[in-house]
């Protein structure tokens, strides 16, 4: 059991039998997690916008859509939270449409409590693991979209960030510039070269020559020799 409370990773619960929520929100919260719990995919979508979590535990099989539709549409929303559905499903698809919509894990039921506490941490530490990573001087929260350098934080809009991760993640090669505008501007608004250049401006500001031009096709992000990427 988990002991330090301001540490306690929060838990979002969307199970529509209410009795069965209680039980995991009741066992979950004994394991030291702090838990919400919502019974339908509307619901959770909002808890999802207006809040942080550290884990998703959905069932399937819900009111209105199901839990595989309502996390493809939280993935297309960039949130990137990590996700075990619960479900009665036992064919072969129904786990392979779980995993493409975005699914860390996939526990069946009737759960095992301990087996799901198992799953739990097992996810929690895969992604703690893949969550900060160094950036030359700097390191990267991956998840909270914040950069540090010697503890302290470093003001980046999500934007330039999001800029910052395509191209130190790109191994050193070259990243198109229709690429970057593809990716940092939503379909509904219109991508700004001149807002480009000024967010490369302000990464050379912070890596000096390893933000590179490279003339008339777009930038890379200069990688040492056994360095890690984001």
């Amino acid at each position: 059991m988990k002991t330090d409370e301001t540490q306690s990773p929060t838990i979002l619960l969307l199970e529509d039998d209410r009795l069965f929520a209680e039980t995991l929100a009741d066992f979950l919260e004994e394991e030291g997690y702090r838990v919400v719990a919502v019974l339908d995919p509307l619901s959770a979508m909002d808890r999802a916008f207006s809040g942080r979590y550290d884990l998703y535990l959905f069932d399937v099989n819900l009111p209105f859509e199901s839990g595989f539709e309502l996390l493809a549409k939280l993935r297309e929303g960039e949130d990137r939270t990590p996700t075990i559905f619960l479900t009665s499903r036992e064919d072969k698809t129904s786990l392979i449409e779980g995993f493409e919509s975005g699914a860390d894990d996939y526990l069946r039921k009737p759960v095992d409590l301990d087996e799901l506490r198992v799953r739990i941490e097992a996810v929690l530490r895969r992604r703690e693991g893949q969550r900060r990573v160094r950036i030359g001087a700097y390191e990267a929260d991956l998840v909270a979209k914040q950069l540090y350098r010697d503890g302290a934080r470093v003001e980046l809009s999500a934007r330039l960030f999001d800029l910052l991760h395509l191209l130190a993640g790109s191994h050193g090669q070259t990243v198109p510039t229709d690429r970057i505008l593809t990716e940092l501007w939503p379909r509904d608004q219109e991508a700004s070269y001149g807002a480009l250049r000024v967010y490369i401006t302000r990464l050379k500001k912070l890596f000096g020559d390893r933000i590179e031009n490279v003339r008339g096709v777009g930038y890379r992000f200069v990688t040492h020799t056994g360095e890690p990427h984001a």
